[in-house]
């Protein structure tokens, strides 16, 4: 019986599936190949776009992106925390499987070259691969440190990116310099680079020494290294010439970006931008200063919305946009202190930077994940507002599917191809998916949220972030549909139920390749 339920299921969804890409090639036909741009937002809650509800702040270029494609409404980031989920992203894998967690800025680069990723998937179909902006997933081997004054490598370009401009860490992280392919920018020979992150080097002052030197008062995390008025985590020595200023973050990588687009408009591109704004130190360029009535977070969420358009608007005048596939989401829930006195919390106001949801980055509840997720591409799309649940870790599936390329058994075995309903905003996606913290595992299925009981200590997020880790040392279990917010615990009312999700999520943890998945791919045309 059971037997037969599996085969009228699939059977369904494979009608379902087979109908929704009736207009899509098959690997035999010849393949539009689009132009792809993934925007990839730091720290952007779900309530921090006004296309999204927020009326505190206008986002008017993202807001246009979203009125001309799908606006997904349960679209998640594979973690809460922001390495974890660009390592998703890039490889279709969920980042416990490795132990990824967030990185020191002298950490080794978590993904190996020899590891399929989507910049190589591309490159397979004649792709020129590009990556600018944020980067927090390490560099070098992890062999030996690396030094910032030979070339640094492994690196973004060892796995599948053609370039990259990079800030090598994070804003908050030193080494604080700019990183194009293998080297570091403006560096002066005579004033080599050097990065210690277990005790002080160099001759900068630091911000436990002294404070008065700061522009924004830091917590004992970033109280290292002062750069451009602010402390750092980690000790710089010299690279004095290559330091970079973080008001000119806006400029710098939108120009890069889009010379990056000028150069490869004759060929399919694939440009990962991956923005600093909004993480901190937050530090608008001078024409974003009182946008808004929030401060420095709220004037950093105009500079990332203004930063898009200039992107948009550049594909547009060189007549590329309406071939351009765009993905525009977040690497996690908002957070509004992390480190810095930029008064985020004081002027806050009626704004929710998470909208409705519990939580916020690093939380297991809905807002550490449950982020923006927008999908544009003229040519293709059917507009409007999608309900459907899916994950940024499908996006690599999904535009295999796009491109008529065959993954392989052991290649992105999480992602799962839903290029339907990702073009598509009255198609169904996933019925389950996990959703990762530094501390325990959720699972999002039907109506229901599970999180794993878990006996570590998250205290710090409470204290140090003013968030609710969501985790306990009891099972909890939540239904979506009357508890938005998830306040009501079921678990001890639906012990079967929570029974049942903790199988499901073994299930996943045990996966070893894509067939254990049952994923759907255009095979089944």
């Amino acid at each position: 019986m059971k037997k037969l339920f599996f085969i009228l299921s699939r059977i369904a969804v494979l009608s379902v599936c087979s109908n929704a890409l009736a207009d899509t090639p098959s690997p035999s036909e010849e393949v539009t190949k689009p132009n792809i741009v993934i925007f990839y937002v730091d720290d952007l809650g779900y309530g921090d776009l006004s296309a999204y509800g927020a009326e505190s702040v206008t986002t008017a270029h993202v807001d246009k992106l979203a009125a001309n494609g799908i606006k997904f409404t349960d679209a998640h980031s594979s973690a809460a925390t922001c390495t974890p989920s660009r390592y998703s992203l890039l490889t279709g894998e969920h980042a416990f499987r490795e132990n990824v967690r967030i990185l020191k800025g002298d950490a080794a680069m978590v993904i190996s070259p020899e590891q399929p990723t989507l910049p190589k998937l591309l490159k397979k179909a004649g792709y020129t691969t590009g990556v600018v902006g944020k980067w927090h997933l390490g560099l070098g081997a992890d062999t030996a440190p690396v030094d910032w004054n030979e070339d640094v490598k492994p690196g973004p370009l060892e796995i599948g990116f053609d370039y990259s401009f990079l800030i090598p860490a994070t804003g908050d992280r030193v080494p604080s310099v700019y990183l194009e392919n293998h080297n570091v920018m403006n560096l002066d020979k005579n004033d080599p680079l050097y990065v210690d992150y277990n005790k002080k080097i160099g001759n900068r002052p630091t911000g436990y020494e002294r404070p008065d030197l700061l522009r924004q008062q830091a917590d004992s995390q970033h109280s290292q290294s002062i750069i451009n008025g602010v402390s750092r985590i980690g000790w710089m020595a010299g690279g004095k010439s290559a330091e970079w200023v973080d008001e000119d973050f806006s400029t710098v990588t939108t120009e890069k970006a889009n010379t990056f687009i000028s150069d490869n408009k004759n060929t399919p591109f694939f440009l990962f931008f991956s923005f600093h704004d909004i993480h901190v130190p937050r530090l608008p360029n001078d024409r974003f200063k009182g946008a808004t009535n929030m401060g420095v977070r709220g004037d950093a969420i105009v500079q990332m919305d203004w930063i898009t358009g200039q992107v948009v608007e550049h594909l547009k005048a060189n007549n590329l946009l309406n071939n351009t596939l765009i993905i525009f989401t977040s690497d996690n829930g908002a957070v509004l202190t992390d480190g810095y006195d930029d008064d985020a919390l004081t002027l806050i106001g009626e704004h929710k930077a998470n909208g409705p949801f519990k939580g916020g980055k690093y939380s297991a509840y809905e807002a550490g994940t449950r982020v923006p997720f927008i999908v544009h591409y003229p040519s293709k799309i059917n507009t409007g507002v999608s309900d459907s649940l899916i994950s940024q870790i499908d996006i690599y599936a999904s535009i295999a599917d796009l491109l008529g390329l065959t993954l392989d058994e052991k290649e992105a075995i999480d992602s799962e191809n839903y290029l339907p309903a990702l073009f598509n905003p009255n198609l169904p996606a996933r019925k389950t998916l996990i959703e990762e913290t530094p501390h325990t595992l959720s699972l999002r299925s039907g109506s229901y949220k599970y999180i794993r009981a878990t006996d570590k200590n998250a205290s710090f997020v409470v204290k140090k972030k003013n968030i609710d880790p969501g985790t306990m040392n009891t099972p909890q279990l939540f239904n979506l549909v009357s508890d938005i917010h998830e306040d009501m615990n079921l678990a001890k009312k639906l012990p079967q139920k929570v029974n049942e999700m903790e199988q499901i999520m073994r299930g996943i943890e045990a996966r070893q390749t894509r067939l254990e998945s049952g994923v759907a791919t255009r095979e089944i045309n």
